[in-house]
């Protein structure tokens, strides 16, 4: 038996609470959440112990020029592609333990008893952890999969710097991928790509379901509207003669809001950040701005949505006597999952006895950057609540364990 197989054989039973809680050390907070931002020291030292444990277990590991992870159990057939698994290890600020933790060590521990129970499998399957998915660092999202599938470089973060003023490119090199060394990452051996993630809504849960099998993550578009009219007194101004930036934008929102109800069931719209100004008690507010979020999965949804609510935005800031602005910083096209591999995981989860259903993703994911290049599935296990993105985010060792029953069921098909 080669050292290899025998680190393999020879290991402890993984236990998934165990390892979740032990990668949320790294980046603990005092509030029982994690803070692991892209490059940041707990992040270099949340990546390098996962390294370390994948080396430790027996798998081949490599970093890329950007800070992804890769662990690799080879396989028979050198010719062959790669299946690739996992997601990503940053995580918002005061997020939670679960969020991109559970699908690297998820995928890691399926991966181990794939080897226990069968050995090397045909086609080569590799763990990956993402440097980056949230954004919540720099101004930019997906940093880590998006090396991979070849749609950023170092020209897209060369004037990116955090809130601290820290350029993208100094905190890259500081953790130890000095942009000088930038080699393209972009990989083209992947056969396939498989994420598993905790939903960070409440579905399954509401429907008492243990896995959703998703079929479509849904397109993101995100604006600011700058609504700009004039400041007066809030005593002397009669209200037939104001221009009340906060009325107009009282009526953007109920219109936004009730015609998201109308148009889709599916459709969400959110004005999640408002800035007034001057934002005194006692003074007409001169100019507001405000954020609109807006998903769902189908195009042509989001296309006739954005283009009711703009033309009505225009002529309702016209009949208030009010400029608008209107300027979109995010475009993210919806995309499908791989519709052959969403039956055959919906017949081993129905072998399985697992519950299940069919779902559409509301929040983005690494899966969504592959998904355009790759044959690409996601499957979901329940989020307590429904909450995420916070310390209280939870799933059960039950529940936990389901997903990775399932996930090793689904790889062994792909690789063995």
């Amino acid at each position: 038996m080669d050292i290899h197989a025998q680190k393999l054989q020879n290991r402890e039973k993984e236990n998934v609470q165990e390892w979740i809680e032990w990668l949320s050390s790294f980046g603990s907070t005092k509030n029982e959440g994690v803070t692991r931002l892209l490059y940041s020291k707990s992040w270099c030292q949340a990546q390098q112990a996962l390294q370390l444990k994948m080396e430790q277990y027996g798998l081949n590991t490599y970093f890329d020029c950007v800070g992804n992870l890769f662990g690799k159990l080879p396989g028979t057939d050198a010719e062959s592609p790669v299946i690739l698994t996992g997601s990503h290890v940053d995580t918002v600020v005061e997020g939670g333990k679960y969020d991109g933790a559970y699908g690297i060590i998820a995928s890691f521990i399926a991966v181990l008893r794939l080897f226990d129970t069968y050995g090397y499998p045909k086609k080569t399957i590799e763990v990956v952890s993402f440097c980056e998915e949230e954004g919540s660092r720099f101004p930019l999202t997906f940093w880590g999969s998006r090396n991979t599938t070849g749609a950023y470089d170092l020209d897209r973060v060369k004037d990116i710097k955090d809130k601290d003023a820290i350029l993208f490119l100094e905190a890259m090199k500081k953790a130890g991928f000095d942009p000088a060394q930038y080699q393209t990452p972009i990989r083209n051996d992947i056969e396939r790509f498989l994420e598993i993630h905790i939903e960070q809504g409440m579905v399954l849960e509401k429907n008492k379901k243990s896995i959703g099998v998703v079929t479509h993550i849904v397109g993101q578009r995100r604006y600011q509207v700058r609504i700009k009219g004039e400041s007066n007194h809030a005593g002397t101004t009669p209200m037939m003669y104001r221009k009340d930036a906060v009325v107009t934008a009282s009526h953007l929102i109920a219109f936004l809001t009730n015609k998201a109800k109308e148009i889709d069931a599916d459709l969400v719209a959110t004005v999640g950040r408002m800035e007034i100004s001057p934002n005194v008690p006692n003074v007409v507010a001169g100019e507001v701005e405000f954020s609109l979020d807006i998903r769902h999965h189908k195009a042509e949804v989001l296309n006739q949505y954005s283009e009711t609510i703009f033309s009505e935005f225009k002529k309702i800031a016209e009949d208030l006597q009010m400029d608008i602005q209107v300027s979109q910083w995010m475009d993210v096209s919806p995309v499908s999952m791989n519709g052959e591999l969403v039956k055959d995981i919906r017949n081993i989860a129905a072998q399985k006895n697992l519950t299940f259903q069919e779902i559409i993703s509301g929040a983005g994911h690494d899966a969504q950057v592959f998904a355009s290049n790759i044959p690409t599935n996601l499957i979901f296990v329940p989020s307590q609540d429904g909450i995420s993105h916070n310390p209280k985010e939870f799933t059960s060792v039950k529940e936990l364990e389901m997903g990775i029953d399932l996930l090793t069921e689904v790889l062994y098909k792909l690789a063995y």
